[in-house]
């Protein structure tokens, strides 16, 4: 019998407080209905039998609900009811078309998509998984029925085309009988069975390659795009769930776990877990400073990019750092080799008389935005001046050279480059050039020249890092020599795991650490495997690799975003969150993490900027 007496039931919350831990909050959209916002209560209550927090999202376009209501989500929950209007797809309604709920849709397709953004982990359940596919460039069939005799017409037209070989693979395809989506049974009626295929989230859930479901549907994905793959069908191929392909934590299913019970909690239990892991990262997050050491979007500036804005052109800008909650950015002046015979000049856009002149250039571009969003931006030279920016909630912008071409064979351009802020130079490019050889040159000097020698030195001397991404190993081991301070390589990984010339052997990586210096694991796909797409997968396998050889102490992260650089589960800025989420699995403790992302280059910078005279 239940008790009323409010006192009671507040002494147990008060008993049980002290020692209650952080339950994620998962945001539930609402459905509408004669304008009610409503909910069943078995979505809240297996939310909260899993162990979350639920709080009702009702269905609003207005941007600024939205973004303020995704800051305090951990994790995003898009339930079933009406159909979704196909002409967000681009396709004109069908006669069979079902009820469409058009309250939800805007609302629910900005959410999905802005949640995608900040990499919040979501699960979408019946409608759900259909928004999923509608917000992230996916398709869904308006009728099951008519779109599996279309398909079933289609290939039967093929196989008068195809090899018997083919023919009797696609009559195998088909051989199975269209079965009954919207099941006339209780909600909690198992109604057919799901194929789940191996090697996918949902299988490790499940822990079967074989299901039974409830089913109240007559919509389902019919293409689930790039950002997804499939990982379930019904008997007859219609697709039954899916999920990232980009290794984050979105999963979509077409039945109602909700009406399931226990079988049903799995997926409820799986989302609050990934939901709490994303309340660490963004704990963790809030705690250290995160720094990229090597992009190179001011490559872009030419285009007359928006830095301070989503621009799709460019993979760091403002709103991407914001949502990926990435602190600090070294920003690269890059500078192309020219081959012989060729002029600087013919190799940039800008209208220049020198490399010198060039560096400065985008220097002057990168303090003009600064300037523009001094609010929300800031340039900092110095570990002190990062951690400052970090403590009064702006983002930083550090200066950096790649290619000691600017120098303008001019060893007194040091001590300008060290005036404007620069913190490191990468000594060479793709190409000999005046200071060094490159790991893409013909050993031009042999390693450094005479003339790099005299650069390392004064770059010694104006606290600038010598960085040696992209040097021959003749360079290398010269410049490990000559220098007073500890190197860097910015962006370079491990040429055990991928044989090519810019990468580095176990032994420049003992050599490196050896002096004290840092090595950043990049995320060009050419440097992380050569042969197939490289993904996030592989970028910690090769930092991983540098830990078994260097030491926690001696690696992070130069992404050469906007250089090339990003991989599948971190292709820009906004999903850098997503990497410690991947290092957070394989039971990184903060303090590594703290250390991988920018710690062990700030001892650097520290050390060699304390060793100017």
């Amino acid at each position: 019998m239940p008790s009323f007496q409010l006192n009671d039931h507040l002494n147990q919350i008060y008993k049980t407080f002290p020692e209650a831990n952080h339950q994620p909050i998962i945001g539930i959209t609402a459905n509408y209905a004669d304008g009610d916002a409503c909910l069943r209560d078995k979505y809240y209550q297996q939310v909260v039998d899993a162990g979350g927090t639920p709080v009702i999202i009702p269905p609003i376009a207005e941007k600024e609900a939205i973004v303020n209501t995704l800051d305090h989500l951990d994790g995003l929950l898009l339930t079933g009811g009406g159909d979704i209007n196909p002409l967000w797809t681009g396709e004109e309604p069908s006669p069979l078309l079902h009820g469409i709920n058009a309250t939800r849709d805007l609302p629910e397709l900005l959410i999905t998509r802005l949640a995608y953004n900040r990499q919040i982990p979501i699960l979408g359940i019946c409608r759900g998984i259909q928004t999923l596919a509608v917000a992230l460039d996916g398709k869904v069939t308006q009728d099951i029925a008519t779109a599996w005799q279309q398909n079933k017409a289609a290939v039967a037209d093929d196989k008068k085309k195809n090899s018997k070989k083919d023919k009797e693979k696609e009559a195998e395809s088909t051989s199975q009988s269209l079965i009954k989506h919207s099941q006339d049974g209780d909600r909690d009626l198992l109604s057919h069975s799901v194929n789940i295929l191996p090697d996918t989230m949902l299988h490790e859930i499940y822990g079967t390659d074989r299901i039974f479901v409830n089913s109240f549907h007559h919509q389902a994905v019919a293409d689930p795009g790039q950002r997804f793959h499939v990982t379930a069908t019904a008997p007859d191929g219609v697709i039954e769930a899916m999920e990232s392909s980009e290794y984050k934590p979105i999963l979509g299913v077409q039945w109602h776990p909700e009406w399931l019970g226990e079988e049903g909690r799995k997926l409820f239990e799986w989302l609050v877990h990934q939901a709490n892991n994303f309340h660490v990262a963004k704990k963790l997050h809030s705690r250290i400073l995160t720094l990229d050491t090597h992009c190179d979007t001011p490559m872009f500036f030419p285009q007359g990019i928006h830095f301070e804005q989503r621009d799709p052109r460019i993979l760091v800008d403002l709103h991407k750092m914001n949502d990926g909650r990435q602190d600090a950015v070294i920003m690269a002046a890059y500078l192309p080799q020219p081959k012989m015979g060729e002029t600087f000049s013919s190799k940039v856009a800008v209208d220049v008389a020198t490399p010198k002149e060039y560096a400065d250039n985008i220097f002057d571009q990168i303090e003009d935005i600064v300037k523009n969003n001094r609010r929300y931006l800031s340039i900092a030279r110095s570990p002190a001046e990062l951690y400052e920016d970090k403590r009064k909630g702006r983002r930083s912008i550090m200066f950096a050279i790649e290619n000691g071409l600017a120098l303008n064979h001019d060893v007194a351009n040091v001590k300008h480059f060290a005036q404007r802020g620069v913190v490191y130079i990468t000594l060479c490019h793709n190409g000999d050039n005046d200071i060094c050889d490159s790991a893409k040159g013909s050993e031009t000097h042999h390693g450094v020249s005479k003339f790099g020698e005299k650069v390392i030195e004064e770059m010694n001397r104006y606290g600038i890092m010598v960085d040696l991404s992209h040097a021959a190993e003749s360079s290398f081991y010269d410049a490990l020599d000559i220098s007073s301070t500890p190197i860097v390589c910015s962006h370079s990984n491990c040429k055990a795991l991928c044989d090519v010339p810019r990468n580095l052997s176990d032994d420049q990586l003992r050599r490196l650490a050896k002096k004290g210096g840092v090595a950043h694991i990049t995320l060009y796909g050419g440097f992380l495997r050569q042969e197939g797409e490289a993904s996030i997968l592989d970028a910690i396998a090769h930092l991983e690799h540098a830990i078994s050889i260097m030491g926690i102490e001696h690696v992070g992260l130069g992404t050469d975003f906007d250089g090339d650089g990003g991989v599948r589960g971190m292709a820009d800025a906004s999903e850098v969150i997503n990497f410690t989420l991947h290092l957070l699995r394989r039971k990184f403790s903060e303090r590594d993490i703290q250390k991988i992302w920018g710690g062990n280059w700030l001892r650097v910078m520290a050390q060699v900027q304390n060793m100017r005279k």
